[in-house]
């Protein structure tokens, strides 16, 4: 009768014979499942279910972390090499370039600095020798990715004012919504013309939408704060149009999901904002926390974890860079706790990221990692990209 009342018969008809528990099917199905809401689009809906029923069909439940992969999302992965140079002219009007002792100077003043050290790497010909390398990497990522067939893909991104705001900026917040919307970037006349390429590339060109992983994502805030790990919150997207999801996580869907429909579960890092960016020790803490809830949860699902963004930007520090990828390698947790406040401003504060992945990744062992400086100008602005699999 619950069926009958909630449900449209074709998803009725699928669900009744698998005779889901009490936990999932609750009071309302259709709501567990993600599918109540007119607003959800049939594909989502659709996707939930054949996600529902594949964990019902296994014999022993649990939750795993099956798999870890952060990579890089600079807009040089979304635009074409010989456009790079688009991205570079920006650079040189930057008045607050990161330095990793935590100074901020203008490109002139980086050019003084440092001199043109870079000169024979800021070419042409090798922007298109690191974009094939590097579309090759990310196509090996996706391929990792569709061969371990996750049931739910944890994103460990940084929100970029693009979800929230500095009117509220949680330290690290969950997304429990059933659906996610991404934010349309709104461009002018005035907007750089790469802009618009990269946008299509992080999912922002329009309002896009993918499913979320409501259940999973309320046991994990439950659990963290039944350990005393006071974590934000967040499970709607008001008006896309205004605010939404951005490039951390659109970046990873577009590239990586070869188009499949996968529940995401959204983690929201703030790496970029003081006064309350977390530490390095806490992010991998909380790696740590949210790995263990996950290999306890009540669920049956294999879980692939992925940390977006980095490496050092926006001026390119290799040694900080193979430092953080050495002890990913090693398992040197003691030198990803102790990254410095000065390692971590501005776009190489999203190194974050990859730690909190290291922390929910301690079980795996890092079986594969490319690495290319991405210099964009003379005197070495630019990003580190990186890529890794843990395994």
């Amino acid at each position: 009768m619950i069926m009958r009342t909630f449900l449209p018969g074709w998803i009725a008809r699928v669900l009744r014979p698998l005779n889901l528990p009490h936990g999932i099917i609750k009071k309302r199905p259709s709501q567990a499942l993600g599918i109540a809401s007119r607003r959800l689009p049939f594909a989502i809906a659709r996707s939930n279910i054949v996600h529902l029923v594949k964990l019902k069909e296994r014999k022993c439940p649990m939750a795993k972390i099956v798999l870890g992969l952060a990579a890089s999302h600079t807009p040089m992965l979304a635009l074409e090499g010989k456009r790079w140079s688009e991205r570079a002219a920006d650079d040189l009007k930057n008045k607050a370039l990161n330095l990793s002792d935590g100074r901020y100077v203008s490109y002139d003043e980086l050019a003084r600095e440092n001199g043109a050290p870079y000169a024979a790497l800021a070419t042409e010909a090798k922007f298109l020798e690191i974009e094939a390398a590097s579309q090759k990497a990310l196509d090996y990522m996706a391929d990792r990715l569709a061969q371990v067939a996750p049931d739910v893909v944890l994103i460990v991104g940084d929100d970029q004012a693009e979800l929230f705001s500095l009117s509220n900026m949680p330290a690290i917040s969950i997304f429990y919504g059933e659906e996610i919307l991404t934010h349309e970037r709104h461009l002018t006349p005035q907007t750089p013309n790469w802009i618009g390429t990269v946008m299509k590339g992080y999912a922002m060109d329009a309002v896009h939408t993918f499913p979320g992983c409501p259940e999973l994502a309320r046991e994990l805030i439950h659990g963290l704060i039944e350990n005393d790990v006071d974590i934000g919150a967040a499970a709607k997207v008001d008006d896309p149009h205004k605010a939404g999801f951005g490039h951390a996580y659109g970046f990873i869907i577009e590239r990586l999901f070869k188009g499949k429909s996968i529940p995401v579960l959204p983690v929201l890092l703030n790496t970029y904002f003081p006064p309350n960016a977390p530490t390095a020790r806490r992010a991998y803490g909380v790696g740590q926390a949210i790995a263990s809830l996950i290999s306890r949860s009540k669920l049956d699902a294999r879980v692939a974890v992925v940390a977006s963004g980095g490496l050092s930007h926006f001026v390119v520090d290799e040694k900080l860079d193979r430092k953080v990828l050495d002890a990913i390698k090693r398992k040197d947790v003691s030198v990803l706790k102790s990254l410095t406040r000065g390692e971590l401003n501005s776009g190489s504060s999203e190194l974050l990221n990859w730690v909190m992945v290291a922390g929910m990744s301690e079980h795996l062992d890092n079986d594969w990692t490319e690495y290319y400086p991405g210099y964009r100008t003379p005197a070495g602005t630019g990003t580190g990209i990186g890529f890794a699999v843990w395994s």
